[in-house]
């Protein structure tokens, strides 16, 4: 139960930073994305400051043995830039530049509604279902 609420509330604090900072919208993004034209630099702020939020949270759970609501520690291993990551970086960075969304904010500018929101989070759906599919059919899974 600790987990899930545990959980449950790092989510909300993430959509709401989300919101506040504007990263639900994509014409927000798509300024800054715009470094050639009418930049917006605000956002670099915003990333700034979950770099120094995510280095703080690295060097205190370096600090513990364990966490506090998890039996250990999954904090990704793997160090190699491999074809998937390249491809999946890739178009991660192809949609956020076209659109202005990436999923986290996709998820949470869902409450705000809108066409380009909507059928932003259908095509991410479709893609991860997607990639399922291939995932398995290349794993002879199918």
């Amino acid at each position: 139960m600790k987990k899930n609420l545990t959980a449950l509330m790092a989510g909300l604090v993430f959509g709401l930073g989300l919101t506040v900072s504007q990263m639900v919208n994509p014409d927000k993004v798509l300024s800054f994305l715009d470094i050639f034209g009418s930049w917006d630099p605000s956002l670099a702020f915003v990333m700034g400051s979950a770099l120094a939020v995510t280095a703080v949270g690295y060097f205190v759970a370096g600090k513990r043995e364990t966490p506090l609501f998890a039996e250990k520690f999954e904090i990704p291993g793997k160090r190699e830039i491999d074809a998937p990551l390249a491809i999946g970086a890739v178009l991660f960075g192809i949609g956020w530049g076209l659109v202005g969304l990436c999923p986290g904010p996709a998820i949470s500018a869902l409450s705000l509604g809108g066409f380009k929101v909507i059928g932003f989070f259908a095509a991410m759906a479709g893609g991860m279902a997607i990639f399922q599919f291939t995932k398995r059919y290349w794993a002879g899974e199918s």
